[in-house]
């Protein structure tokens, strides 16, 4: 069944509603009730918010809530509710290391970057990793094994993984659905009583079917008349004509000069008539990357400012737009001046606004964009394109709209064995993965397996020689040409060297680092046995913890790194325990 949504225009004590509720929080906008007192905060600290649920991130919506630990690592965490462990997770990257317990009340909470687990847990992963002989491991764990009451320890807050400093990233999931939920509509607040902070508009001529880094945008600036209030800057009429859209700069803070957060929603209307509403309210991790489509991508990519378009490109799959009018696309009737207004608010219900006018000028068409392509990829076909260097697969629901596709070559670069491919820019999002083939010229024999493809934008793509080519699946736009990888990584070693009597240690160290294509694996042995290698890569640090059955007396360790073109580094030393 679809779900309905309470639109609320409240701002200052004025409110217009527009369809029927299931639910509302503080005047925001909803769509179920959520148990309240039910789940309680993991820390025994108070809530303090470094992220917030929906915040824009390069790559994704933020699908949690970042709580701050003192900066430090080992602060305990407690189970935010009865449950039972679902899932235990370590990872390079990512969430490092992570709980998921289900609850009976068919929610699920997600805690990441944890700094170790419980010691029930440490046994479930150490099993899981020494009988996969790898760090990295994901375990699915059976309903009864581990039970947890609310409030139990279930290991200590860190650094882990893809983590930026010390905090806790905590989620609430549908059990059923795995969507994340907003943490703070379960009653997690975050004290906050700052005002969503708008710090401009964007105006974009959408008279051209392509929208692209050619799209006429004018940058709106605004003053703040009263405290959640805003106009124009210079407060006169914007003018446009034909089709246009609207987009909005906007963050949240909860404290003054605190992080820049995500704000709950956005709602644009015209003369009092809903156009667009955004809402930060449930999101899906399989449709998380259109982020790049719902932001302005090709300012961002330029100025790094976040500009979120009330308009939705119609390959964006993302269902966080509660209302959309003609997909935000708005053409005026005739000349009178219009009253447009944006509501912007957070989860705890503080509420800013922009008012302004438009109105049709006819001096104010933006110019149509020329064509430069050498053809025209559909966002709902699948797109090829090829000659004797290059062959282009891209399947049906890569692009977020039509593509005015271009391509062209550049010389050869030093070291490369192909030219340059300018594979139309880096300034167009893609939202999944195409396959990319480039054939090499003059690449020997014996180099073949060492080849991949490089990015003069980002380096090593990765891919591999096959049929006279080599090919890969990227989800990237830009320049790239045949490179090779005969170079291994280095290991450095922090606290180890031949002979060294370690007794007093717990554990030994070392700094691995590779030149291009980037570390695969990495093994460790004890006198020819496998022993467990954490790793982080923030800071390219991996260790082995001693185990206390390790006997005492002379052993030989050896270490085994190898990056993804099979190059390997070897390291062994004798140490005395």
């Amino acid at each position: 069944m679809k779900k309905k949504y309470r639109l609320l225009y409240v701002c200052l004590g004025l409110a217009v509603s527009s369809i029927p509720a299931q639910a509302q929080h503080k005047d925001i906008i909803t769509s179920r009730e959520y148990p309240q007192g039910y789940f309680r905060n993991p820390l025994n600290i108070a809530m303090d918010a470094s992220g917030t649920f929906g915040e824009l991130r390069a790559t994704h919506f933020h699908a949690g809530d970042d709580y701050r630990t003192q900066q430090r690592i080992g602060l305990p965490l407690h189970a935010a509710a009865e449950g039972h462990v679902s899932r235990v997770r370590v990872q390079i990257g990512g969430g490092g290391n992570s709980v998921y317990i289900d609850h009976p009340n068919g929610y699920t909470t997600v805690y990441l970057h944890m700094d170790k687990f419980n010691d029930a847990l440490t046994n479930i992963i150490r099993t899981e990793q020494y009988k996969q002989q790898l760090f990295d491991v994901d375990v699915i764990v059976d309903p009864g094994v581990v039970k947890l009451t609310k409030g139990q320890y279930i290991g200590n807050a860190g650094n882990t993984g893809a983590s930026g400093g010390p905090h806790l990233h905590f989620e609430i999931r549908d059990t059923k659905t795995q969507h994340p939920l907003n943490p703070q509509l379960f009653g997690l607040r975050f004290n906050d009583r700052f005002l969503p902070t708008i710090n401009n508009i964007m105006v974009y001529d959408l008279n051209d079917d392509l929208f692209n880094e050619h799209t006429p945008r004018r940058a709106m600036q605004v003053k703040a008349v009263r405290n959640g209030v805003y106009t124009l800057a210079q407060n006169t009429p914007i003018k446009v004509n034909g089709r246009f859209g609207l987009g909005i700069n906007s963050i949240d803070r909860h404290r003054a000069g605190g992080f820049q957060n995500g704000v709950y929603s956005i709602e644009l209307f015209i003369d009092g008539k809903a156009v667009s509403t955004v809402v930060f309210e449930e999101l899906d991790f399989n449709t998380s990357r259109g982020i790049h489509a719902y932001i302005d991508y090709p300012h961002w990519r330029r100025t790094k400012a976040k500009v979120q378009k009330s308009f939705k490109d119609p390959g964006n799959p993302i269902e966080i737009f509660k209302v959309l009018k003609n997909e935000g696309v708005i053409t005026l009737p005739d000349d009178k001046i219009y009253d447009a207004k944006y509501v912007v608010k957070d989860v705890a219900g503080n509420c800013s606004e922009l008012n302004f006018k438009i109105q049709n000028g006819a001096t104010t068409q933006g110019a149509q964009q020329k064509r430069h392509g050498v053809q025209l990829f559909k966002y709902n076909a699948e797109n090829m394109f090829e000659n004797n260097d290059i062959q282009i697969n891209m399947p049906k629901g890569v692009l977020y709209g039509d593509l005015d596709f271009t391509y062209n070559t550049a010389p050869q670069p030093v070291g490369g064995y192909s030219l340059i491919h300018r594979v139309h820019n880096n300034l167009t999002p893609l939202f999944s993965t195409y396959n990319l083939r480039v054939r090499p010229s003059n690449l020997p024999a014996h180099l073949e397996s060492k080849a991949l493809l490089a990015s003069v934008e980002n380096g090593s793509e990765g891919g591999k020689f096959e049929d006279g080519w080599v090919t890969v699946n990227t989800r990237n736009l830009g320049s790239f040409y045949v490179a090779v990888d005969t170079v291994a990584p280095t290991i450095t070693p922090r606290n180890l060297s031949n002979g060294k009597n370690v007794s007093a240690q717990t554990k030994i160290d070392f700094t691995i680092r590779d030149n291009f294509s980037g570390i695969q694996s990495f093994n460790g042995y004890i006198d020819g046995k496998w022993v467990l290698m954490e790793y982080d890569p923030k800071n390219r640090h991996l260790w082995h913890t001693f185990d206390s059955s390790l006997s005492k007396g002379q052993h030989i360790f050896k270490l085994v790194v190898i990056d993804w073109k099979d190059n390997e580094q070897v390291y062994e030393a004798k140490f005395i325990r």
